[in-house]
């Protein structure tokens, strides 16, 4: 069965709640805490570094749940917010090539923020390079990462490393 290269925000809900990928893969996070509305493009041997890419898509509004508790003064987007969905990206695309078990986020090398989400913006754009697959007795992956906001790059992050595990009772 080949695999769909693009999702749309309802098959991603679906993933969070365990039913897109198949049993006992990865999932994403639901309700607010899901920072992806569409994933553009996924493969497996593109990208950068030849190993797979992913860009994927966040719509921004002046109601979404973080405006009105990160500044109330000040509305922005939290930076972990955009960092957490480049590793959510890690995973889903573990998942996606057939990882079992339960994603964690286990670092990332450099992140850099030269921007910042406001409400007035209209789209966020994730692009992740792959740069590293292990499908060993450890299973991870390592991408590169941008963020943009209406087109500008405002996130940069390296070496995002996400892993998958059977048993994280133990962290």
């Amino acid at each position: 069965m080949e695999k769909a290269n693009s999702f749309t925000k309802e098959q991603l809900i679906a993933c969070g709640n365990g039913n897109l990928l198949g049993p006992n893969r990865p999932g994403l996070p639901v309700d607010n805490m899901l920072m992806i509305d569409r994933i553009i493009t996924i493969n497996e041997d593109g990208g950068e570094f030849g190993k797979g890419e992913i860009v994927a898509e966040l719509d921004i509004t002046p109601e979404l749940w973080f405006f009105d508790c990160h500044f109330k003064t000040d509305p922005v987007m939290p930076g972990c917010l955009g960092l957490d969905a480049m590793w959510q990206l890690v995973g889903f695309y573990l998942g996606w090539e057939g990882a079992e078990g339960k994603g964690r986020a286990l670092g990332v090398g450099e992140v850099k923020f030269t921007g910042q989400v406001l409400p007035n913006a209209k789209k966020v754009t994730y692009k992740l390079n792959i740069k590293r697959k292990i499908h060993r007795k450890l299973v991870m992956g390592i991408a590169d990462a941008t963020m943009e906001v209406d087109g500008r790059q405002i996130y940069s992050a390296t070496d995002l490393k996400v892993g998958i595990f059977s048993d994280t009772s133990t962290f």
